[in-house]
């Protein structure tokens, strides 16, 4: 049942600010964008521990990584590009390859930005971030996942990326403590397995309603980490119903789609269709248009599970 909306930067800024108020070890970073990541409040009570650069993505990598040495927990939040690609060499070579324990927030992923155009889209965050050994990768689905990723990307040891989007988004679950890498089977059936992650899994859910219509029964796992992957629970399913479909805002090359399908070559070879975005510089628009566009939303993701089946 879907819930209340909510702004995924508000719930996230007060998730952290609320853990740092209680633990003098996290700090929160900003590039020019405090404010707009959620962090307002916590600056105002604590500004010894928020620190504002301005636009210097990669300055502040690298000075994430030195609070780390020091046993600070630094949080780095910022539009999703200008963390992930923008700052990459020191996001892989300061924080991956010394295992520092800094984390990284991608807010506003993948085209939720989506009348700035191509330059304020993140649709290879994943792709990017999957290639730093060591590094984790969190999509929570909705603000109750987001608060309880939140603590859990905190008491992780090591780098994490974590991306949200922009729009206000529905409650889909019940708050729970949440395990990386566990995924969350959101209906069990045979017909195919439907993968997901992020805000593509409230339109996978009213998609599976559209199938079930049709019947054509979906088994559907979220995936509020992206990386590592749950292999046993997406083995189990595409074990069971032998094709597999993944959707996401990202490109189709390197993200969710794609470690799938590596894990599915090597231990169990089924049929696999990608539903993302085309090699291509996405167009600018409406968000809800833009998805439409690109066949990511309840009926596009529909239509596609549908022919696919068939």
């Amino acid at each position: 049942m879907i819930g209340n909306y909510e702004d995924p930067r508000k719930v996230f800024g007060k998730a952290v600010g609320d853990l740092a108020m209680d633990d003098d070890r996290i700090v929160l970073l900003s590039a020019d964008s405090g404010k707009s990541s959620g962090f307002g409040d916590f600056m105002k009570a604590h500004p010894e521990r928020y620190f504002e650069f301005g636009i210097a993505e990669q300055g502040v990598v690298g000075v994430a990584a030195g609070l780390a040495t020091t046993g600070k927990i630094p949080v780095f939040c910022a539009i999703a590009p200008f963390v992930t690609a923008r700052p990459y060499e020191m996001v892989r070579n300061d924080l991956g390859y010394m295992g520092q324990n800094a984390k990284i927030v991608g807010r506003n992923g993948g085209i939720s930005y989506s009348d700035l155009g191509a330059t304020h889209h993140s649709l290879d965050d994943f792709g990017l971030m999957r290639l730093i050994p060591g590094m984790t990768i969190l999509c929570p689905q909705d603000p109750n996942e987001i608060r309880s990723a939140v603590k859990a990307m905190i008491e992780h040891e090591g780098p994490v990326y974590m991306r949200i989007g922009n729009p206000k988004i529905p409650n889909l679950f019940e708050e729970e403590e949440f395990v990386i890498g566990k995924g969350r089977k959101i209906r069990e059936d045979d017909s195919v397995t439907l993968i997901t992650t992020g805000v593509a899994t409230k339109a996978a859910m009213e998609a599976a309603d559209k199938l079930a219509e049709q019947g054509i029964s979906v088994d559907l796992i979220g995936l509020p980490t992206v990386w590592p992957l749950d292999e046993e629970m997406i083995l189990a399913s595409a074990k069971k119903t032998g094709k597999v479909i993944t959707a996401e805002e990202h490109y189709a090359y390197g993200g969710l789609g794609t470690m799938v399908g590596d894990l599915l070559a090597e231990k169990l070879p089924t049929p696999l269709k990608k539903l993302a975005i085309p090699n291509t510089y996405a167009t600018s628009g409406p968000y809800d248009a833009v998805l439409s566009y690109y066949g990511l939303d309840a009926q596009g993701i529909a239509k596609s599970v549908a022919d696919f089946v068939k």
